[in-house]
């Protein structure tokens, strides 16, 4: 169903949008991962199908990732004092600084931990060009779906 939607202009109507529910539930070719979280949704477009379930695991750890890495680079006292030279120096770089002193800042958890699933979906992808990691994969695969206990839902 295709909708359009239209603003008053002085005394006219003007086209400013369209809702086209055939477009929204459009997607391009190849495999998808969509995976669905208290909060959120993310959408990993044209993956390599074999590598789905190791491509939902780092979404969903992208999360905790970022948390643990929050929490480890939290800005803390040092058991040593600050001494008298290095006020001196702190002083002498907000001067130089100024207002860019409180714009130094660094790469967010949420993209360090992004950072590193790509790097293993990279290592991954790296990998299974071996025929023998692939091979042994595919056993893993193929003994974790035997051994995952059955629903009425499946």
């Amino acid at each position: 169903m295709k909708k359009v939607y239209y603003e008053k202009v002085g005394r006219r109507y003007v086209p400013v949008c369209e809702y086209d529910s055939d477009f929204l539930d459009a997607w391009p070719r190849g495999t998808h991962l969509v995976t669905c979280h208290p909060g959120g949704t993310s959408r990993r477009y044209n993956i390599d199908p074999d590598h789905a379930a190791l491509y939902a695991a780092g979404i969903v750890a992208e999360d905790a990732i970022s948390r643990a890495i929050q929490d480890a680079s939290e800005l803390r006292p040092t058991r040593t004092p600050v001494t008298p030279a290095q006020q001196r120096a702190w002083r002498k770089l907000a001067k130089e600084l100024g207002d860019e002193l409180c714009t130094l800042q660094g790469a967010s958890s949420r993209d360090i931990a992004e950072a590193g699933v790509r790097a293993m979906k990279t290592e991954v992808d790296r990998l299974m060009t071996n025929a023998a990691v692939r091979a042994a994969y595919e056993q893993f695969v193929l003994l974790s779906r035997l051994t995952q206990p059955q629903t009425d839902l499946e």
